[in-house]
């Protein structure tokens, strides 16, 4: 098994764990794959939800720039969102699972296909 590969079966394994959420092994492939690097690095691989100027990136180059969205105040709120219902206690929250829990919550899975 690769490191990647393992990596995906981490992020499936917190979905199912924090969220009892059954992961859409594909999905959450490919947007893993889409944060390349980051995940091996400890400090990009979670988002740090306190951080009102992390959440600004992810809304710019996530939201916006990969999935394609209209920047307003639902961006926010979705992420907010999401956050929360990953859990405001969890302190690693896995920016691989953030992405495929805001893509889940936007209804962007095509920009995966």
């Amino acid at each position: 098994m690769s490191k990647r590969d393992e990596m995906i079966a981490k992020y499936a394994t917190d979905l199912k764990e924090k969220m009892g959420h059954d992961a859409d092994m594909d999905l959450l492939t490919k947007v893993t794959i889409g944060c390349g690097p980051s995940i091996y690095n400890k400090d990009s691989a979670t988002v740090s939800a306190g951080s009102e100027s992390e959440l600004e990136t992810v809304k710019k180059n996530f939201l916006i720039k990969k999935l394609g969205l209209e920047d307003g105040p639902a961006l926010m709120e979705g992420l907010h969102k999401v956050l929360e219902d990953y859990g405001k206690s969890n302190r690693n929250k896995y920016r691989a699972v953030v992405y495929y829990l805001l893509t889940k919550h936007f209804g962007k899975e095509e920009v995966y296909s």
